[in-house]
């Protein structure tokens, strides 16, 4: 039962504590160091695909030197231990996630739109500045449904398949994704290796995700918009995700949005309600109840181990 209790642990200290500062959290080093590589490798004047293959370069270079670490160190049960648990504490998000949502939640309740763009544009890469209410409460609530895969159950699955080590590779790979993985005239090419390590990270865990959210909500709305609509998202991995929670939750998510001053007509999915402010309390809900799902799975599997 190890493994079962170094989770437990793990997500106990992250609902106790949330995350870490910044300058102590290791993802922000990792930026750091992922940086310093991106200047050293990245070449807007190279072709297409020196761009590609210095971008693949440049993943191998900063995950390699930044996860190995883990496999060489002495094995030591009370130490190993101890590196599982912060480890996956540093690699999950689960309180953070919910504190951002909530505090979106009651500048919405407390009437202050400008306060509430201002939190819901702390967790969405949107451009904020125009939103109406209703557009913050839908991207509030994507947001929690998208990164509760992102930051808590893909790094979780790779714990449990791979260990530490999987839970690393997983959350500093994501990490290079939302860093270069912009279809822009710098990253598009440069990019191209950490978006698609990144989709195929995130394919089996996302899914997984998905078919959670639609166990926990309304079941027949869930999976239909995940048949009918996820292929409609960008993502490979956030429309099941996305359109499955939105089902869960019967509520109308997605619509156009504004990126980098440009208006993208992204389409609607999920039900048919139109969120209210009290649903961003239910998506984080239905995120914290996904997690626990998970917890009991895990623990019945390595009970039966």
């Amino acid at each position: 039962m190890i493994l079962t209790i170094s989770i437990l642990l793990a997500v106990a200290i992250d609902f106790w504590l949330g995350e870490p500062r910044d300058a102590y959290h290791p993802l922000a080093l990792f930026g750091k160091w992922a940086s310093t590589v991106e200047n050293l490798l990245l070449d807007c004047r190279q072709s297409d695909f020196w761009q590609k293959l210095s971008g693949g370069l440049a993943v191998f270079v900063v995950l390699t030197s930044s996860v190995l670490w883990i496999l060489v160190l002495p094995s030591w049960p009370p130490l190993n231990i101890a590196v599982d648990v912060l480890v996956l504490y540093f690699c999950i998000a689960a309180r953070s996630l919910q504190q951002h949502a909530l505090a979106v939640h009651v500048a919405l309740v407390g009437g202050d739109l400008p306060l509430a763009r201002q939190q819901v544009g702390k967790i969405v890469s949107r451009q904020t500045e125009a939103m109406t209410e209703a557009d913050v409460r839908r991207a509030a609530i994507e947001s929690v449904l998208e990164n509760g895969a992102d930051a808590v159950f893909a790094p979780l699955f790779w714990f449990v398949v791979l260990g530490p080590f999987g839970a690393l590779l997983y959350r500093f790979s994501n990490t290079l994704d939302a860093m270069w993985g912009y279809k822009n005239q710098r990253y598009l090419h440069f990019g191209w290796a950490a978006a698609r390590f990144d989709d195929l990270l995130n394919w089996l865990p996302a899914r997984l995700t998905a078919l959670s959210y639609a166990l926990l909500g309304n079941t027949a709305q869930a999976i239909n918009a995940w048949r009918t609509q996820a292929h409609l998202l960008d993502s490979p991995n956030a429309g099941p995700v996305m359109t499955a929670g939105g089902g869960a939750l019967m509520l109308q998510l997605g619509g156009p949005a504004c990126y980098h001053g440009q208006i993208k007509q992204k389409p609607w999915f999920g039900g048919l309600q139109a969120p209210e402010n009290d649903d961003i309390k239910r998506a984080c809900k239905l995120m914290y109840r996904t997690l626990v799902l998970w917890l009991i799975v895990i623990g019945a599997g390595d009970a039966l181990a």
